[in-house]
Formats: C-alpha cells, sequence, structure tokens
C-alpha cells in the first residue's frame, strides 16, 4: 500500500500523565490498527493554557493553534479519555473549548471515535457519554459502535502489554473504526 492511500488518524489522549494509561490505550490501539490506517498519537498532548476570552482577544496561543491546525490536517480523530468525578477531564476538555473557537471548526465532519481507560470498575462510560455530547456542538462524526470501556487499567494494559481481551476489543474497535471512515468520507 502506498503512503498516498494510508490515512492519517490524529490520536489524542485526555490525560497528560507521562505513564497514561490512555496514552497506553491509544498506542494499543494504533498497533492494532488496519494497514489503511496510519495512526500517530498527538504530542505533546492537549497542553494549552485555560480557555479565556481576554487571552483570546489578544491572539490564539500557539498550543492552541497547533493543536487545531493537528486535527484539521488529520483525516480522522481518535479520542481516549480518562473519567475524573464521573466526568470528562479539564485538560481534555479545555483543549476542545480552544479548537471550538476555529473557523472553519477543524472537527466539523470529521470521523472521529472514543475509547477510554480507567483504573477503576466503570470504565469511562459517563466521560465517554459526555464527550459525545460535547463533540456533538463541533459536528465531528462520531462512531456510535462499538464501544471500548478498559476498566482495571493496571491489568489490562499492565507493563505496557495488553491483555489478551483488550487487544480482541481493541481490533475489532479499530477495524469498525476504519469502516467508519470509509463511511463518513463517502457522505
Amino acid at each position: 500500500m502506498a503512503d498516498t492511500d494510508l490515512l492519517h488518524v490524529l490520536a489524542l489522549s485526555g490525560s497528560l500523565r507521562k505513564a497514561s494509561f490512555n496514552s497506553l490505550l491509544l498506542r494499543a490501539a494504533a498497533s492494532c490498527a488496519p494497514a489503511a490506517l496510519h495512526v500517530s498519537l498527538y504530542e505533546p498532548g492537549p497542553r494549552v493554557p485555560l480557555f479565556d476570552e481576554d487571552l483570546e482577544a489578544v491572539g490564539t496561543p500557539p498550543e492552541a493553534t497547533q493543536l487545531s491546525a493537528a486535527l484539521a490536517q488529520a483525516d480522522a480523530v481518535l479520542i481516549a479519555t480518562p473519567e475524573y468525578n464521573q466526568s470528562i477531564p479539564g485538560v481534555l476538555k479545555n483543549a476542545l473549548d480552544w479548537v471550538s473557537r476555529k473557523k472553519p471548526h477543524p472537527l466539523a465532519a470529521k470521523p472521529l471515535a472514543i475509547l477510554g481507560a480507567t483504573t477503576g470498575p466503570w470504565g469511562t462510560r459517563y466521560a465517554q457519554a459526555l464527550l459525545r455530547h460535547t463533540l456533538a456542538t463541533s459536528g465531528a462524526l462520531v462512531m456510535p459502535t462499538p464501544q471500548v470501556f478498559v476498566r482495571g487499567a493496571q491489568g489490562a494494559l499492565g507493563d505496557a502489554q495488553p491483555d489478551a481481551a483488550t487487544i480482541e476489543a481493541l481490533t475489532r474497535f479499530m477495524a469498525a473504526f476504519a469502516d467508519w471512515i470509509a463511511f463518513a468520507r463517502k457522505r
């Protein structure tokens, strides 16, 4: 397959932690992706200043401009989110708030998938539901199913080596995402 045939998927972790389970999950998802998808993790992560219209009036911070440009250039976006207090992490919501100010919106009509990992027993269900709600306002085309909720992430993703059940779920998820991207591109 030629490089021109590859679809670039930008992977964005909702965690800034160096040993983030969600960054590990994205790397594992990339290794399970079909050959047609090139998945790259957005570095340095969603490190943007707190959204402030006064700051915006002076000029969009370069970190927010860089994130918006990376999202706009991607063919599709994959977001892995932890769950904090049954919600979206502040760092991820803040990054999306900055991105939402760009016109045209870099996520409008963009195929997108969400997954998440947590050390707790519920597997990011609430965070993913709220993230879907937030992304709906951007016009992103969020894949409805399958969904991946990794709970007990220490065991499922321990030592950067996902367990067999996680690999199986990610392989199905990424195959479905490739199909979702193809469907969205035909719209």
